[in-house]
């Protein structure tokens, strides 16, 4: 079994691991760490746990009795923890924040379907954002054949969840509900690590992504419509895109349009290509949580211990 620790407990990105972990048949908790919610069972914050488990919160963690640990908290808090806690000798990592996306330090950039074979033989993986992973899915076919033009133009909406669980003037239901808006438009900080991987797969493609990020008003999920000048028939396009994913789990080419509620709840990515006049629209649904977050993050621990990457992660849509 993998010991497995979380620090920073009390998120939504680790409700979404304790859900998945709890049920992984190669898997233990160790360890849920929340500095706020010491003391506390956890199903007194992740309140769908009920009955699941009678383990609580800890404030400090004993690193040496996982094998491996998952950082939850914010970006930048994942440095500031390793600078006041030793990493003993044979721990795994997954950060979920941004903060060793550029594969410093030693990490690896935890995108299986680009890096399955590094992230195999790591000890420390960096998470992809859930925008990043979402436009790269939709991305890494063309720039593997060389064929990203010169300014790709993204529009992905996201759910309130990708905002994290404090509320904030943007994020609170009364604004949120029957509301659309557009934020950090062309600034997004998921562009860094989007431009850095393509850069490596098509090199000197530059950072010529425009993304325009729009906040949706539902809970959870990701659709990003990707556009693109592609030589390109939809068939040709098409048959590129499936011999690339060919091998992957959970990144799928859709024979068809492709909804949001075909991926809520579960770990995969759904991909729906459309060519006309020269353009090709690559649309991409994942749940921002799942795939974009804590299920990526399973799918790379299996990886990091020689497990099929599917182990635990066999959820089902919830499509209503």
């Amino acid at each position: 079994m993998i010991r497995v620790g979380i620090i920073g407990g009390a998120g939504y990105t680790a409700g979404e691991l304790l859900r998945i972990l709890l049920n992984h048949p190669q898997a233990e908790i160790a360890f849920v760490q929340s500095s706020s919610n010491a003391g506390n069972p956890l199903w007194a914050v992740h309140s769908g746990l009920y009955g699941d488990t009678d383990l609580h919160f800890c404030a400090d963690a004993d690193l040496s009795s996982a094998d491996v640990v998952f950082l939850c908290s914010g970006h930048g808090k994942s440095s500031a923890f390793w600078a006041e806690h030793p990493r003993p000798g044979g721990l795994k990592v997954v950060d979920l924040a941004q903060d060793y996306r550029d594969e410093h330090d030693g990490y690896v950039y935890g995108l299986p379907e680009w890096q399955k074979d590094k992230i195999a033989g790591a000890d420390l993986v960096a998470n992809p954002g859930c925008f990043a992973t979402a436009i790269q899915l939709a991305l890494l076919p063309l720039a593997a054949a060389g064929l990203l033009p010169a300014e790709v133009g993204v529009t992905a909406i996201t759910g309130s969840t990708g905002a994290g669980v404090k509320p904030g003037v943007t994020t609170h239901f009364s604004w949120r509900n029957n509301n659309l808006s557009v934020y950090k438009a062309f600034t997004h900080q998921h562009l860094l690590e989007i431009h850095r991987s393509l850069n490596l797969l098509q090199p000197g493609f530059g950072d010529s992504v425009r993304f325009v990020p729009v906040r949706g008003d539902f809970a959870r999920g990701i659709l990003a419509a990707v556009t693109v000048a592609c030589p390109l028939s939809a068939e040709e396009a098409t048959a590129l895109y499936q011999d690339y994913y060919k091998d992957a789990a959970f990144t799928f080419v859709f024979p068809g349009a492709v909804d949001l509620k075909q991926v809520v709840n579960i770990n995969k990515c759904l991909l729906s290509l459309e060519a006309q006049d020269g353009t090709l629209l690559v649309t991409s649904v994942i749940d921002n949580l799942l795939k974009g977050a804590s299920g990526q993050a399973v799918q790379n621990m299996n990886l990091m211990f020689g497990l099929p990457e599917k182990t635990g992660l066999q959820l089902k849509a919830s499509a209503f």
